[in-house]
């Protein structure tokens, strides 16, 4: 998976362009419904993160996770923020540690089974969660680096299936490790010889991923702000999340 996008933070940030986070506070409508749910399928691996390097065990930190999101889908939860436009990773960090401080304040079990809000895979979660351990890490950065790393995940995974959707699924597989900093240009030619492509063609293709690619991760973070300056904040902090990881 590529780790080191370069976006261009030099293009106009769309001022018309709603971000998800103030979508998801529109009230009671269908968009707004989508929104939250969208945030719930995309961002809770941080949030298991985080649970579990705050001392719960693995079926706990599930059933917070759930409970949690359960919570982001109750009528106006998002409503606050919409008002401010914040960010959205802001907001869902202030909003977990409440959270969590209630939940050690009642101080009941609660009760696995239904009711789960986003269907994810437990053993996944907890790998990831074991794999980015570290004794010096506290919730708080653990939850910063897994952010990251989901948004990343999820740009890899749309461009993925963009070239799927286009019958390119192999292109895609073989040029993907071109998106890495510094990767190795001489290998055009080889590259061009299992794809059946020209070298020149390869560089093409290459450059046109490369643009892609900054172009869906761009997006990505400005629907989880609200206007330029948070964005350049945001892009900021991304890479800064992925150098102290």
């Amino acid at each position: 998976m590529p780790s080191d996008p370069e976006p261009s933070l030099h293009q106009p940030f769309p001022q018309t362009r709603w971000s998800i986070v103030v979508e998801a506070g529109g009230g009671a409508t269908p968009e707004s419904r989508r929104a939250l749910e969208e945030i719930c399928r995309s961002y809770w691996p941080p949030l298991y993160a985080y649970i579990r390097r705050s001392g719960f065990g693995r079926e706990d930190a599930e059933d917070l996770t759930q409970e949690f999101l359960a919570r982001l889908l109750e009528r106006d939860t998002l409503a606050g923020v919409a008002e401010e436009k914040g960010k959205l990773r802001s907001f869902l960090l202030v909003s977990l540690k409440r959270f969590l401080i209630d939940f050690r304040k009642r101080q009941r079990a609660l009760k696995r089974g239904g009711g789960k809000v986003v269907s994810f895979d437990r053993e996944e979660a907890e790998m990831a969660y074991q794999a980015e351990l570290a004794e010096r890490e506290t919730p708080e950065t653990l939850f910063v680096k897994r952010w990251a790393q989901t948004l990343l995940e999820s740009v890899f995974d749309e461009l993925a299936a963009e070239f799927d959707g286009a019958g390119k699924g192999e292109q895609f597989d073989v040029l993907c490790p071109f998106l890495q900093r510094n990767s190795g240009a001489g290998r055009y030619a080889e590259v061009g010889e299992r794809l059946g492509m020209s070298e020149g063609a390869v560089k093409v293709a290459v450059h046109r991923l490369r643009k892609r690619y900054r172009e869906v991760f761009r997006l990505r973070v400005m629907e989880t702000v609200a206007d330029e300056r948070e964005f350049e904040e945001e892009v900021a902090f991304f890479f800064d999340a992925l150098e102290a990881g």
